[in-house]
């Protein structure tokens, strides 16, 4: 979202932020560096970060999954994405992931970056966190994730920045420059944790994996969760709310009012919500007492809601009855 930045010194190393709810320990900024620049040649050429998987671009899931980084920088040309980034780009464009990292590595200033890929179609949070924890909880240079066979996922990881600008830094020397450079020559020098995620770590370099990736999110213990997720991507909703909590509401609306009554409380009960705290809570609350109601409303309908009218009881004098 913001303009084009070209590589630049790196900045002086970030102090350490304070983890959310007082009394945990600070922990450590990190940046995030998303590689999207690449030429996609088993895609046919194509533009792979703007393939969407679930309706959603595979660089705006990435981003999404990297969220809780100060500053994000994507190694690419710029286009539309869902939320604000840096970006960068090698020079000469086109000179490989080396050269790639190297350029988004000049903006890092944190003292741990997140490196990825942009056609990771499973990546979440909790796999971004569960990298970082493992990175500050030992003595490694990075931590990376490794597929179903067991081999190194290099743009799926974390890293000590200075770790990894000294290793760029020596390859620089070494051969002149980083341009065309495998990413097997960095990770050569670095002393490196795995952890086996063959999900995570699955990526997208041709139509096949793409077809895989769409099927999957479609599947029953993939799609509501799936579809959650992108809506809040869309509507640039940052809130974990309890899904089993709105489902048991949109049943009782359903079987206790009218099938339409459903959708139209959930979506009630999410404007309540937000004109109050707007939090998970307000919405729980919320919830509670349209179900409430709900209930109520049930029962007026069934036979023990319904008093029994004497034959003498006084006949009905509204001015519409019969």
């Amino acid at each position: 979202m913001t303009a084009y930045e070209p590589p630049g010194p790196p900045g002086a190393p970030a102090l350490d932020e304070a983890a959310p709810g007082g009394g945990h320990a600070p922990v450590p900024a990190h940046d995030a560096v998303v590689l999207a620049g690449g030429a996609a040649r088993r895609l046919g050429g194509a533009d792979k970060p703007a393939v969407r998987v679930g309706g959603r671009t595979l660089l705006d899931r990435v981003l999404g999954a990297c969220a809780g980084a100060r500053t994000t920088v994507v190694v690419a040309d710029p286009r539309p994405t869902a939320r604000p980034v840096r970006w960068a780009r090698e020079e000469p464009a086109g000179g490989g992931p080396v050269a790639a990292l190297d350029a988004g590595l000049r903006h890092a200033t944190a003292e741990h970056v997140v490196v990825l890929s942009a056609d990771l179609p499973f990546l979440a949070p909790a796999t971004v966190r569960r990298l970082l924890d493992e990175l500050r909880a030992g003595r490694a240079d990075g931590v990376l994730l490794t597929d179903a066979d067991g081999r190194d996922q290099p743009l799926v990881a974390a890293y000590r920045t200075r770790a990894l600008r000294g290793a760029l830094a020596a390859l620089a020397r070494e051969h002149g420059a980083l341009t065309g450079l495998p990413l097997r020559r960095l990770t050569a020098a670095l002393d490196l944790t795995r952890v086996p995620d063959h999900v995570a770590s699955f990526d997208c370099d041709t139509w096949d994996d793409i077809a895989a990736a769409r099927a999957r999110i479609r599947e029953h213990g993939h799609v509501l969760d799936e579809w959650i997720s992108a809506v809040k991507d869309e509507l640039g909703i940052d809130l974990d709310v309890d899904t089993g909590v709105l489902l048991d509401l949109a049943r009782d609306a359903a079987h206790g009012v009218a099938r339409p009554a459903a959708p139209l409380t959930t979506f009630l009960v999410g404007y309540a919500a937000a004109r109050g705290e707007g939090g998970p809570q307000a919405v729980a609350e919320a919830a509670r007492k349209a179900a409430a109601l709900a209930l109520r409303w049930a029962q007026e309908d069934t036979a023990e809601g319904k008093p029994d009218v004497a034959p003498d009881a006084t006949p009905d004098t509204r001015p519409d009855a019969g």
